[in-house]
């Protein structure tokens, strides 16, 4: 699923300075991140950034606090592609250059400060929530991708949201407006009874009234045929 509405900005600080010890020497950097929203420059807590070596594909993570920040100590003499994870998806976001030092060396203090700015999007749609035709049941494989979903607002949890339910345009508007709200019930009882508070969700049903797509063909219409989630605060 792809998150269209992240908009960045990048700044990193370098900082660090070398040092010489014969003894104990760290073989890595200290890294010193903040997240912040782009708009409001709020911090973002909660936020996961993962730095991912290009050597060998060594994954290493960092998740904010209530400051929008964190420190992370990552391998020296490698590059790393780091990136926000969002629900489903993660984009790439810049690169991490940590120069190899020579044996009797390592950097004292932080390496560098990087500061993300970006904004959260305002929506997304889950796809892979699929329902059996006509009816508000959902098919065994939705299962799986709202698990994500729930695993996502666990550790969003101070995110409330509105679960969404659209159609396209085959048959009637209000047996449609009917199924969509059925169907945005459903899941909403779904993802509270994996634990999510019933406080954070809503449910809504909007029929056929906001399509994205042309309902002309096969593919428009399984476009418009979704359940989104809408962030509501």
């Amino acid at each position: 699923m792809k998150q269209k509405c992240y908009f960045f900005l990048l700044m990193i600080l370098p900082v660090a300075a070398l040092a010489q010890t014969p003894a104990n020497l760290p073989k890595d950097a200290l890294i010193n991140v903040s997240v912040n929203e782009m708009k409001t420059g709020r911090e973002l807590s909660n936020e996961i950034v993962i730095f991912k070596s290009r050597a060998n594909g060594t994954e290493f993570q960092g998740l904010t606090d209530s400051l929008g920040k964190f420190a992370i100590r990552l391998p020296f003499g490698a590059v790393y592609d780091y990136f926000i994870l969002g629900f489903k998806d993660s984009l790439n976001y810049n690169v991490l250059d940590i120069p190899a030092l020579k044996p009797n060396q390592f950097y004292k203090g932080a390496f560098t400060n990087i500061k993300i700015e970006f904004q959260p999007p305002g929506s997304f749609v889950i796809d892979g929530c699929t329902f059996e035709t006509g009816k508000a049941d959902l098919k065994p494989e939705a299962f799986a991708v709202l698990d994500e979903l729930v695993e996502y607002l666990k550790r969003k949890d101070d995110e409330k949201i509105e679960i969404g339910g659209h159609t396209d345009n085959v048959g009637k508007a209000d047996a449609n407006m009917i199924l969509s709200t059925n169907r945005a019930n459903t899941v909403k009882s779904y993802l509270i009874g994996k634990g999510i508070g019933q406080e954070r969700v809503t449910s809504k049903g909007y029929g056929m009234t906001q399509p994205i797509a042309e309902n002309t063909s096969a593919e428009g219409r399984a476009l418009n045929r979704r359940t989104e989630v809408k962030i509501i605060e």
